[in-house]
């Protein structure tokens, strides 16, 4: 018996009633490799889904950072565009440099209570991660939507949110963690949701250009979705880490 024999057969996600995604990533690009193509099926499907970037990405490039914040914005936006985004918003905390605290948990707070989202996505933030050791904003962004997620619902937890603001809390009904290596749940796309998946990565020329020897999108994306749906027969799914807050299962049953 091989582990992939053992390994328990994910799950469809379970999406009824859900109107609105909020996908929380540190960075430009952190969404188009392969989670992107999830997006597309959204939006395709009539969900609105907004992206907040918690950086500018500005010292991903070789150029200063006052001349790549405004070029990896353009592009970001692009590749919103192809898949369907309503909002890009970008935050203006340090890249390379995000801080776990309380300035970023609020920041992230105040979003999740503006958008009132019923999904709250987020990428991978174990020390490890594909491939490697996972980058250090990765992991502060992570960490931080998981606690701005719950601090979003709690009254008593930044209440200058709802007394200064007019901000009331809001409870999201789960956590979706893409390119997690423990999968619990797979949603499925179609080979055009995949190629928009291609696109959006694609999007983003002068910072792949920048890397050098990156892999053509149209060579490794698919292959990352290929089969993660094999157990619900379909060809291609984008598999995430699922934290029910209460509301995911049972709204489904």
């Amino acid at each position: 018996m091989t582990d992939h024999d053992t390994e328990p057969a994910l799950q469809p996600l379970p999406e009824t009633g859900v109107r609105l995604v909020l996908c929380v990533v540190a960075h430009p690009d952190d969404m188009e490799y392969g989670t992107s193509a999830a997006v597309a099926a959204w939006t395709g499907a009539g969900v609105e889904v907004t992206y907040l970037l918690l950086t500018r990405g500005e010292a991903g490039m070789a150029e200063a950072p006052e001349k790549v914040a405004p070029l990896r914005e353009k592009e970001q936006r692009r590749a919103c565009e192809i898949v369907g985004v309503s909002e890009l918003r970008m935050l203006d905390h340090p890249d390379g440099m995000l801080e776990y605290g309380l300035p970023l948990r609020r920041d992230i707070a105040r979003v999740v209570r503006q958008v009132r989202p019923d999904l709250v996505l987020t990428a991978n933030f174990d020390f490890e991660a594909y491939g490697g050791l996972n980058q250090a904003d990765h992991r502060v962004a992570g960490l931080a939507v998981i606690d701005a997620v719950r601090d979003a619902a709690n009254p008593w937890v930044f209440r200058d949110l709802g007394e200064s603001e007019g901000l009331e809390p809001w409870q999201a009904r789960a956590i979706l963690v893409a390119g997690h290596p423990d999968a619990t749940h797979v949603k499925q796309v179609d080979e055009a949701q995949v190629q928009a998946a291609v696109d959006s990565l694609s999007a983003h020329d002068a910072y792949l250009e920048h890397i050098g020897d990156h892999p053509e999108p149209a060579q490794f994306i698919p292959e990352i979705l290929r089969g993660r749906g094999e157990g619900l027969g379909v060809e291609y799914a984008v598999p995430f880490r699922v934290f029910d807050l209460g509301g995911l299962e049972a709204e489904q049953g």
